[in-house]
């Protein structure tokens, strides 16, 4: 797929030194054309220096700031350089490139501001499987967030996404931190920007662990759920227009 847009690929990584490598291979070869960020929230392991082998931009955090802090991180690169769209993957391989066209073409089309890639509208059956208490939590957020903001959504915690330029300038300025998917959903409504989802493909991780395990879920639950609750009294903020700026220099 090619565009004239300028696209930033923007991959959060904490230890993904199993899969990192092979992920960049992937989209390095798929999309040659795309500039790709790795983010390096202070792996203590070769994350660095295996992306940086495989030719990747690395940005490295001095320690731990979390997903939340390392996808803001990315953000604002992207909004410092220009970029006119920036696509967010996870670390560990578990988002399929070869969905990115269809991440992208909502946006290409001018039709939306934030595309979320969910693994359950694909048509055809993925080799990936949530665990019960994901789905359960996922469920949950489903249905609040469609609640609140009036779109049916069906995997609001999911991290392939892609975000358009005025709303790359918004989140560079704030983006929540620890656990920021749904939150971030909730977020981008009160800016008025336009959310949809489309079907992509998802693969069993090939590193790294799921940050949301065990009771730590519940405390997630829980804390995204107030911070929606939140963000949703907040006053809704007017269509500026389209953001055109390309951040400092």
């Amino acid at each position: 797929m090619t565009t004239q847009k300028k696209v930033l690929i923007m991959i959060p990584a904490y230890n993904e030194e199993r899969s990192i490598a092979f992920l960049l291979r992937d989209i390095r070869q798929r999309y040659p054309d795309y500039h790709i960020l790795v983010i390096n929230d202070a792996s203590t392991d070769n994350t660095k220096q295996r992306a940086l082998a495989c030719g990747a931009w690395v940005v490295s955090h001095p320690y731990n700031l979390g997903i939340g802090g390392t996808v803001q991180t990315g953000f604002k690169v992207a909004h410092r350089h220009g970029y006119d769209i920036a696509v967010q993957m996870d670390g560990d391989a578990q988002h399929d490139p070869v969905s990115l066209p269809d991440l992208l073409k909502p946006i290409l089309e001018n039709r939306a501001d934030l595309v979320i890639g969910s693994r359950f509208l694909s048509e055809s059956p993925s080799s990936f499987r949530s665990t019960f208490t994901r789905r359960i939590g996922i469920r949950f957020f489903s249905v609040l967030l469609s609640r609140f903001t009036g779109i049916p959504l069906s995997d609001p915690t999911s991290g392939y996404r892609a975000v358009s330029k005025p709303l790359i300038a918004k989140f560079a300025r704030y983006y929540p931190h620890d656990f920021p998917e749904p939150e971030a959903i909730q977020m981008a409504r009160r800016f008025n920007t336009r959310i949809c989802e489309v079907p992509v493909k998802m693969r069993k991780r090939l590193g790294g662990i799921s940050s949301i395990r065990n009771a730590k879920a519940l405390y997630y639950m829980i804390k995204v759920t107030i911070a929606i609750l939140i963000d949703s009294l907040k006053k809704r903020e007017p269509d500026s227009g389209p953001d055109n700026t390309s951040g400092p220099d």
